[in-house]
């Protein structure tokens, strides 16, 4: 099957680093696996492809003017340029990543007759309303309302974000939290150390909690590694230099490096402090299970539903670090708890996560509902 995917976000550099980046890319992979032909559509590319997805066809159309009305406007005309581009092209369904002031599947699914996929990974016009800025509410909130409207199903990555796009016009939705490549992501064989290494990846930024992680390592047996980098960087090394901890910050990496990093360690953290954004789907946490880690993780949004405390991990209330300091102490001194909860988290990674389990389902509950609307009485 053709796809033809479309995303029109111009903070999502679809061959970046970012979270977001990362979920386009793989998607592309799990559509390919799944032996379909996807086309890639797009307001920013970021970067090089990586080498396995470089013969996967690209058009880009950047997006112009500074933050405000303007660019606002032109996200609108980039949107439907892409959606022309993509139907001269020819598909048999469109897929996009939900972006304000976008109606691109709409206009390709309307045009083309194709089924569509409007993949909803938070409540953007709150976000950019809240921290950045939103010239034109109404005009986002008309193009947020037209294409929910029109999806053949609106995949959304956790409950609140469901609610949020049926309170938004979304007739027809399906919740498929975010995946995993488990044939990337693999355990390492680990001989049982004094000093286990703890892995946290992500932007370093406040609300992912590493200032906190640094905190409850002091005087623990322990080593850090903190993959990734952010504005919070510097402030983070110096700090954990002043603690006296046995830290590795490793900087900015390519997502393909990231398997490899998982290797090294024992244990994994998601020390998230908790707040109202409550309805993210955490790339991290999916890569922590897939790489057979048992993983520390704050009890707050939908991590309780990804992870089964004692089984695959252990859940600790947000922001709570003598909490956090207890989970780790009790992993680093007990490698059998580990190895056992390593092994059931491969497994379930394994069993519910594969992100060509997730495109699947996105596939089949678009079809399904394309069906369904084709065969209703008018």
């Amino acid at each position: 099957m053709r796809i033809a995917y479309l995303c029109v976000d111009p903070g999502v550099p679809v061959f970046g680093r970012k979270g977001s980046s990362v979920h386009v890319q793989e998607m592309l992979r799990a559509l390919r696996a799944l032996g379909h032909e996807p086309a890639l559509y797009c307001a920013r590319v970021g970067g090089e492809a990586p080498v396995d997805l470089a013969d996967v066809p690209v058009l880009e159309r950047r997006i112009r003017g500074e933050a405000g009305a303007e660019r606002e406007r032109d996200t609108a005309d980039a949107a439907a340029e892409l959606a022309l581009a993509a139907i001269a092209d020819g598909c048999d369904l469109v897929y996009e990543r939900y972006a304000l002031f976008s109606e691109a599947a709409a206009i390709v699914a309307r045009t083309a007759d194709v089924p569509s996929v409007l993949e909803v990974n938070a409540p953007l016009i709150d976000e950019q309303a809240r921290h950045r800025v939103l010239d034109d509410r109404e005009g986002a909130e008309l193009a947020t309302r037209a294409s929910l409207r029109a999806a053949s199903t609106a995949v959304c990555v956790s409950r609140p974000v469901e609610r949020w796009a049926r309170e938004h016009g979304a007739p027809r939705t399906v919740v498929l939290p975010n995946g995993v490549d488990v044939q990337r992501f693999a355990p390492a064989a680990h001989a049982p150390t004094e000093r286990p290494t703890v892995v946290f990846v992500g932007t370093l930024k406040p609300w992912h909690g590493v200032d906190r992680l640094l905190e409850a390592a002091v005087g623990l047996p322990l080593r850090l590694l903190i993959v990734g980098d952010g504005p919070e960087g510097p402030a983070l090394r110096e700090r954990a230099q002043r603690l006296g901890l046995d830290a590795e910050f490793t900087g900015a990496v390519e997502p393909a490096a990231i398997p490899g990093l998982l290797r090294r360690a024992d244990l994994a953290a998601a020390p998230y402090p908790g707040g109202e954004e409550d309805y993210f789907s955490p790339l991290k946490v999916f890569e922590y299970l897939a790489a057979g880690l048992p993983v520390v993780a704050s009890a707050t949004g939908q991590i309780p539903s990804l992870l089964r405390d004692g089984a695959t991990g252990v859940l600790v209330p947000a922001g709570d670090v003598p909490a956090l300091r207890t989970a780790l102490a009790e992993l680093a001194a007990d490698p059998a708890a580990r190895a056992r909860m390593g092994a059931e988290a491969r497994a379930e990674a394994v069993r519910e996560h594969d992100w060509r389990r997730v495109a699947q389902s996105a596939l089949d509950a678009a079809t399904v509902a394309s069906a369904r609307l084709v065969g209703s009485p008018s």
